[in-house]
């Protein structure tokens, strides 16, 4: 069972709640925001936004669904310039605020994550950046500006055995390690090793506890690759993976 973007997301920033900036105004939000973009300063920086982004970079939503900033009013702007600026609350989606009660963009002075709609017309939210720390708010919507409506219908949801094949590392000559001894496993199962590769039947325990990525090894590889269809490199990657493993 996989677990929609939107719910990824609200729960990664309801893991947060009760964090707090340091006295100098330091969080690691605003530190990932620093090395992430490469830019000085902002490690200390109102970081109600830069939650937000990390939040959608730890659950795996792309830039051209939720986009990496720190400046509220340019990330308004952002959904607004694609078309997904909006009025009205929904879940998952992004509510800016201005304190000073307009609906203007350029004004706006802070942002969270809508969590729900409560039955008296408020919205409960996630927000960074609120007394110093991530919080869940309960809001009216006298001081909303608007929400941006991320597309999470553009995020491609993966299984748990594609998650587990893009977790897999990439394998090729020289590589050491035991998951090497997998793969001498795998094409064994598949018939894929000839009795030649390893001489004789006593030792074939040897061959199979080898944990090195060697040049006999890169030719089996090769062969089965050959025979699935695959490019044939030598290497186990992501497409070479779910042919040895999966059914």
């Amino acid at each position: 069972m996989t677990t929609s973007p939107d719910r990824a997301l609200l729960a990664i920033m309801a893991s947060q709640k009760g964090y707090q900036e340091r006295i100098s105004g330091w969080t690691k939000f605003g530190q990932w925001y620093e090395d992430l973009k490469d830019a000085p300063g902002f490690a200390e920086a109102p970081w109600c936004q830069m939650s937000i982004s990390w939040a959608a970079e730890q659950a795996g939503i792309p830039e051209s669904v939720i986009p990496r900033m720190a400046y509220t009013p340019y990330a308004a702007q952002w959904f607004a310039d694609r078309g997904r600026w909006g009025r009205t609350p929904r879940v998952g989606g992004l509510v800016f605020f201005d304190w000073g009660g307009s609906h203007d963009i350029g004004k706006i002075d802070h942002v969270g994550l809508v969590r729900g709609i409560l039955p008296d017309g408020r919205i409960l939210t996630l927000e960074g950046n609120t007394a110093n720390q991530l919080l869940e708010r309960r809001r009216s919507l006298a001081g909303v500006a608007g929400f941006g409506y991320p597309d999470y219908g553009a995020v491609k949801t993966q299984t748990w055995t594609e998650k587990l094949m893009d977790s897999l590392p990439v394998l090729k000559l020289g590589t050491v390690g035991f998951i090497v001894k997998t793969v001498r496993a795998c094409l064994f199962a598949r018939g894929r090793v000839p009795i030649s590769a390893y001489g004789a039947p006593e030792k074939l325990k040897a061959w199979l506890e080898s944990t090195r990525y060697d040049t006999q090894l890169v030719e089996l590889v090769e062969a089965f690759q050959v025979a699935e269809g695959l490019h044939a490199d030598g290497e186990v990657g992501p497409k070479t993976w779910p042919k040895l493993i999966l059914p």
